[in-house]
């Protein structure tokens, strides 16, 4: 019943700027702490980034950190990855995640995935 859509992808230059967005239909997101993930083509899924349920806590992945700002706003059942400063080895597939805790989605224990969203910076 819960259901995760990503959007926002798409082809942005080396050092440009990109938002995804990910909306949450369902179940109330305001239970659930989310993330998002990405992999990149011949590559493992990686962790990139995490926010609790309450929005007071958040977590990156070290290749992304001051380059990328996750945020939610819950009233509109939506969690956002602001992308800034991108680089080629940030082409991927990005997926948004639902899970219990901020802790958890950065260990990859998800309860619900959404599709993805293809983000492409060319080298």
């Amino acid at each position: 019943q819960v259901q995760l859509t990503e959007s926002g992808g798409g082809l942005v230059q080396t050092g440009g700027s990109l938002t995804l967005s990910c909306e949450v239909s369902g179940r109330t997101f305001s239970s659930y702490a989310m993330g998002w993930f990405r992999r990149a083509s011949g590559k493992e899924r990686e962790f990139v980034a995490a926010i609790g349920d309450k929005g007071d806590r958040t977590y990156y992945a070290e290749p992304v950190q001051g380059r990328f700002t996750i945020s939610r706003d819950d009233p509109t059942n939506r969690v956002y990855l602001q992308m800034t400063n991108v680089k080629p080895e940030d082409t991927a597939v990005y997926q948004c995640a639902a899970g219990s805790d901020g802790v958890g989605i950065v260990m990859g224990i998800i309860a619900y995935w959404g599709q993805g969203t293809r983000v492409t910076v060319p080298g």
